[in-house]
C-alpha cells in the first residue's frame, strides 16, 4: 500500500511481502478518525496534533488494506498504539515524515519501523548510541561513504529494533543490548523468502546532500535474552535480527520484520512401522 505521493514509497522500497503500510512526506490536514484519539492529544501543542493526526491516518489507512475494520487505535504499552487483535505493528514520525506499517500476528511475530532527518546525532549522543565494535565499524563506513550519516543509521536502527522487542512484550531495552552491523550495496536487498541481490562495495565517496541515496541491510544481534510471552510459553523471538535501511529524500528509514516461526511438518510414522 503506498502513500498519498507514490513517488516517494520510501516504506514499500524495505517492506517484506504481507506488510501493509502507508506514509506521508507532508501533513494531511486531516483529523484523526476518532473523537477517542483527538482526546489523547487534548493538552498537546497544535503542531504535535497535527503529527499525531497524520501518522493515525497512516496507521488507519495501513489497516484497511489489511481488511481490519475500523476502530479507535489507543495507546498501550509506553505510549506505542495498542495495535488490534491479531495484528502487529509500528508507527513512526519525524520532521517532513509519517509512516505506519502492519501485518497479520499469524505470519509476523513483531515489527520495528523507524524515520530520521538524514543528518549526524547531536553532540554527545552518538557515545551513548554505539557501543563495542559499532564505533570502529562507523568510522569505516564514514570512510568509504561519507556522504552517509551512519551515526543516525545506527540510532534508527536501535529504534527499529526497540519497536520490534517491545511490540512483542520485552521490556526495558537500552542501546548497549543491541549490536548492529551493516551492508550497504548498489541493489535492493532481498525481503525474506526472495531470492537475495549480490552485496556490492559502497560507492566512491561524496558529499551529504538532500539527494544522496542508498539503502541496504543490517544485523541486529541481542545481547539480553529474548523476551517471554508469556511464562509459560517459550520465547520465540530471535536473538539475530536482519533488517534494511534506505536514505532518501533528505531523510533516512529503517525496518525489522520478524517472521514467526513456521513449524516443521507433522511427520507420521509409515505403515508397515505400526503393524
Amino acid at each position: 500500500m503506498s502513500g498519498r505521493r507514490a513517488e516517494a514509497a520510501l516504506l514499500g522500497a524495505l517492506l517484506s511481502e504481507g506488510v501493509r503500510w502507508a506514509e506521508e512526506t507532508g501533513e494531511t490536514g486531516l483529523p484523526c478518525p476518532f473523537p477517542e484519539e483527538e482526546a489523547l492529544m487534548a493538552r498537546a501543542a497544535p503542531g504535535r496534533r497535527r503529527e499525531f493526526a497524520t501518522a493515525r491516518n497512516c496507521a488507519h489507512r495501513a489497516l484497511a488494506a489489511l481488511g481490519v475494520a475500523a476502530a479507535p487505535l489507543l495507546r498501550g504499552r509506553r505510549g506505542a498504539p495498542a495495535w488490534p487483535p491479531d495484528t502487529v505493528g509500528s508507527i513512526t514520525h519525524c520532521a517532513g515524515y509519517r509512516g505506519a506499517a502492519v501485518a497479520p500476528a499469524a505470519r509476523f511475530l513483531a515489527l520495528g519501523i523507524d524515520a530520521e532527518p538524514h543528518a549526524p546525532l547531536p553532540a554527545g549522543v552518538r557515545e551513548a548510541v554505539a557501543f563495542g565494535p559499532e564505533e570502529a565499524r562507523l568510522r569505516a563506513l564514514t570512510s568509504r561513504r561519507p556522504d552517509i550519516a551512519w551515526d543516525r543509521l545506527l540510532f534508527s536502527a536501535k529504534e527499529s529494533v526497540y519497536k520490534a522487542w517491545s511490540g512483542y512484550g520485552g521490556a526495558w531495552l537500552g542501546f548497549e543490548d543491541a549490536e548492529v552491523s551493516w551492508r550497504c550495496g548498489s541493489e535492493e536487498a532481498p525481503s525474506p523468502g526472495r531470492p537475495g541481490a549480490v552485496d556490492r562495495p559502497c560507492p566512491s565517496p561524496r558529499a551529504r546532500t538532500e539527494r544522496t541515496e542508498a539503502l541496504g541491510r543490517f544485523r541486529a544481534r541481542l545481547l539480553v535474552d529474548p523476551p517471554l510471552p508469556s511464562a509459560a510459553a517459550p520465547s520465540l523471538f530471535p536473538r539475530v535480527l536482519p533488517g534494511r535501511w534506505l536514505v532518501r529524500e533528505g531523510l533516512l528509514l529503517t525496518v525489522i520484520a520478524v517472521p514467526r516461526p513456521v513449524p516443521p511438518p507433522h511427520r507420521t510414522a509409515p505403515k508397515e512401522h505400526l503393524r
